[in-house]
């Protein structure tokens, strides 16, 4: 049976992929996400942190690139770049940056060696909305045991990924997420069905459970953490694969039912809102259709590359359209906090990142999310962060 409805899958894909063919070859078309910025408008080069973490961050791109064909190009806008000359690229600006140059210094050295490119931003105009997260550490048990009833499942054995591309050119760099259902492909369950509806019980892992199903969503937000069970051991959960269907934001929708002011919108406000009306955790988390299923790692966090990802440094982008492992310069704010864990204001500042990761959420030129790490502040400033700001691509000169 299982075999007739393999073999049923490949026929209508095949057929699909006729009837593509027939409307002439595919012409790909690359969005231009990045435009070269004139020497004139290239910004002051300044970074808020040690370089220690950057050295890292550049470290884990470049374990990841020696696993690509040399020859595989990226672009960044109009311009094609080989992993090779990428790579050059983080060592070239890895040695610089190991004796401490001054901000004067830096500045030449990259106007002497470096292209510069901008992001496009979501309307044109350069302006890219950042966003942060952050490395949850919670409690877990192995073993569904009260309080602590709400899974973390593994990927379940029904879920079922197409690489289209695979079928047809045209449909190059597309998936399909689903399940085989009365000898068809069908979505795979959304949330509801699978919090609500238990479609899942007895048949997909539950890898540890939490006593909070809001630290259970809000976990599969942020893609990765760190789970104590027993007290001492930890388990380092990842992101392994969502179940195919579109990410709606919870956040929009309480804006939307007015019941937290745009002004005012952060994570901490929307845990805060689910906590005094716990009747409607349901409903509001039914609106976000996409569920993620995690994977176990011996360390983490990791990003889309599987690499570790460095706090600061390390950051989501939308992999369709920005080189993946390149290195960044990015114009944003922060907040400066107190010893209540109180931000008393936001300051600006400049730092170099690394694309290491993305996320269901950040789709298009305008939107970028900053890994922040773990701990009280990073929970803060990534709850905390919607800022404008700009996005900046560096990459060698080819004669450099």
């Amino acid at each position: 049976m299982r075999k007739k409805m393999l073999r049923r899958i490949f026929f209508l894909l095949c057929i699909a992929a006729v009837a593509a063919g027939c409307a002439g070859p595919a012409v790909e078309t690359r969005p231009a996400a990045l435009e070269e910025v004139p020497r004139g408008d290239w910004p002051r080069f300044t970074d808020d942190m040690a370089y220690d973490g950057l050295v890292h961050a550049i470290r884990q791109s470049c374990s990841y690139l020696e696993r690509l064909d040399p020859e595989k190009q990226f672009f960044f806008g109009k311009d094609a770049y080989t992993v090779s000359h990428v790579i050059r690229s983080l060592i070239t600006f890895e040695r610089f940056i190991r004796n401490r140059p001054s901000a004067p210094v830096l500045n030449r050295f990259i106007k002497s060696r470096f292209r510069l490119y901008r992001s496009v931003g979501a309307k044109g105009d350069g302006n890219v909305l950042f966003t942060g997260y952050y490395e949850p550490i919670l409690e877990g048990r192995l073993e569904k045991d009260p309080p602590f009833i709400y899974p973390l499942y593994a990927r379940p054995p029904d879920l079922a990924t197409i690489d289209l591309g695979r079928f047809n050119d045209a449909w190059k760099g597309q998936t399909l997420v689903g399940r085989c259902e009365n000898q068809a492909v069908v979505p795979y369950y959304d949330r509801k069905a699978i919090d609500v509806e238990k479609r899942l019980e007895g048949k997909a892992t539950p890898l540890v459970y939490l006593k909070d199903p809001v630290d259970a969503f809000f976990l599969q937000i942020q893609g990765s953490g760190k789970i104590y069970v027993n007290g001492d051991r930890s388990l380092n959960v990842h992101y392994h694969i969502s179940n195919g269907r579109p990410y709606r934001s919870i956040g929009k929708l309480l804006i939307e039912k007015n019941r937290i002011d745009p002004s005012r919108m952060s994570m901490q406000r929307i845990r805060a809102y689910l906590e005094a009306h716990p009747e409607e955790i349901s409903e509001i988390f039914n609106y976000n259709p996409s569920y993620v299923f995690f994977k176990l790692e011996e360390e983490g966090p990791k990003g889309a590359l599987d690499v570790v990802l460095t706090p600061g440094r390390s950051i989501a982008l939308d992999r369709r359209l920005f080189p993946p492992a390149a290195l960044t310069f990015i114009e944003t704010q922060k907040p400066v906090v107190d010893a209540e864990k109180q931000i008393r204001k936001w300051i600006r500042f400049g730092r170099f990142a690394i694309h290491q990761d993305t996320g269901g959420a950040i789709g298009g030129p305008g939107r970028a999310d900053l890994f922040w790490g773990n701990g009280p502040y990073a929970e803060i400033a990534a709850g905390h962060m919607q800022h404008p700001g700009r996005l900046y691509f560096l990459v060698l000169k080819p004669d450099a």
